[in-house]
């Protein structure tokens, strides 16, 4: 969302987690929701609100890795204090590249934070081009680990494609981290917050779309097919199709809000974090798991 939404929201979830200290809920056991599309929830997870409330991902490298988590709690001080306040869903490529996605509330550029598999973290800043929405919320390394890709805010028909920081030899810390190419969509897409790849062509992508024009459901489960994988030096097609309405479920009523993506192609399991609204973001707000079929 919005950087500004965005600072609003951690300033709400700081005082609530206060509040949290002195009261306790009695929460309702609500009906699984009906599966639908090709994916079908397995389960899920609690996600706390402060380090696990804006993306995910797993990491294969190295052996037995944790799955790795974004919040607000996550940004590192020396990170928040230079102006980069909001951290979005993360990726990691196959070969164990770990890549944050940054943005800050003013300025006109976005920023990339790595981990290299031997524990040495670095930054790549993207200066935005003409036209390009100053928000950064999420990343998806193509499975070469040659290409990143992101999206931007809104109702858009694009997603952006850059050399993977880090990952790509053309790319260095020292130098402004290029969009190189574009995967115009033949259907727009609104508030995207997570995209992951599920194979060398396809993307899976959580939208938390409130109105439900776009698609005929809100918060939906969204998946691109490629005509090509990315290669940095032309523009690809993508088709999107809509897949399911993500679960909203809570003791609280209100907007949920749908946050990061993972697919780990080692299980097949498809993980996407829902935030619950109001109070309720402390403590039904879950990671939900889907398995395809």
């Amino acid at each position: 969302m919005p950087a500004r939404t965005r600072q609003r929201r951690h300033t709400a979830l700081a005082g609530l987690v206060t509040l949290a200290t002195a009261a306790t809920l009695s929460l309702a056991v609500s009906p699984p929701a009906t599966a639908a599309g090709t994916w079908t929830e397995t389960g899920s997870d609690r996600a706390d609100p402060l380090t696990e409330s804006q993306g995910l991902t797993s990491v294969e490298v190295p052996a037995n890795s944790p799955n790795r988590y974004t919040g607000i709690g996550t940004i590192p001080l020396g990170v928040s204090s230079r102006g980069w306040n909001h951290v979005g869903d993360p990726d990691a490529s196959y070969n164990g590249y770990y890549i944050e996605p940054y943005q800050r509330d003013s300025g006109n550029s976005k920023m990339y934070r790595v981990q290299a598999p031997g524990g040495t973290w670095s930054e790549y800043v993207h200066t935005l081009g003409p036209g390009e929405a100053l928000n950064n919320s999420w990343d998806a390394v193509s499975p070469d680990g040659q290409w990143m890709l992101s999206g931007e805010w809104g109702t858009m028909t694009r997603l952006l494609v850059f050399p993977a920081p880090g990952i790509n030899a053309a790319t260095s810390p020292s130098a402004n981290l290029p969009q190189v190419s574009t995967v115009r969509l033949d259907h727009a897409v609104r508030d995207v917050q997570g995209c992951d790849f599920s194979g060398p062509t396809t993307l899976l992508c959580s939208s938390d779309d409130p109105e439900g024009s776009l698609f005929g459901i809100t918060k939906p489960l969204l998946q691109i097919d490629l005509s090509a994988a990315p290669n940095g030096s032309s523009d690809v097609t993508g088709h999107v199709t809509a897949l399911r309405q993500l679960p909203l479920r809570s003791s609280c009523s209100g907007g949920f809000e749908a946050e990061g993506i993972d697919y780990d192609r080692r299980t097949g399991v498809l993980r996407v974090i829902v935030v619950s609204p109001g109070f309720c973001v402390l403590t039904d707000s879950k990671t939900y798991k889907f398995s395809r079929g």
